[in-house]
């Protein structure tokens, strides 16, 4: 079983993944700290030197050696993940996708806290975050939305993975 968690910045998918990986007993990758450790610096400091194209083939590469070499884990996967390089449809083919899609609200209460770990975040005031999240949602939605499941609840719990995952 193979299992991708998508999403936007604050929607849960590190906290869930080492969760649910434990629950079903499959090895769990965050997708951008397999990168962090393969390129020996941040995203943020690949994103300065290398840009975001650089990024997002690593994005891409990372992703189908993981899928090529295992055949059961869970991937936390960055937020733009799915939205390049047709991932979607490669992970859609390989697996089961799951956007966590919490209320716009609870993400930027999560980011609020998290602000200074993310770069692209740390200057923006409250209201320049809200905007930042829901612009950057609304492009991003119709990519997520290919997702096999789609939980928006707020009150997730691993059953509610195990329910999803038994209909998928």
């Amino acid at each position: 079983m193979r299992v991708f968690l998508l999403g936007f910045m604050g929607a849960g998918k590190t906290y869930w993944g080492k969760q649910l990986a434990e629950h079903l007993q499959l090895p769990f990758y965050d997708l951008d700290e397999v990168i962090v450790e393969r390129e020996g610096m941040s995203v943020s400091d690949i994103f300065a030197a290398k840009g975001e194209d650089a990024f997002r083939q690593m994005e891409k590469d990372a992703l189908r050696e993981l899928v090529a070499e295992q055949d059961k884990f869970v991937i936390s996967c960055g937020g733009g993940t799915p939205c390049f390089h047709d991932n979607i449809t490669f992970m859609n083919e390989k697996g089961t996708t799951i956007w966590l899609n919490p209320a716009v609200e609870t993400m930027v209460e999560r980011l609020k806290r998290k602000r200074g770990k993310r770069p692209l975040l740390q200057d923006l005031t409250d209201e320049e975050l809200l905007a930042f999240v829901e612009k950057k949602l609304m492009a991003r939605a119709p990519v997520y939305e290919q997702a096999k499941v789609v939980i928006t609840s707020e009150d997730i719990t691993l059953d509610t993975f195990d329910k999803h995952l038994k209909d998928a």
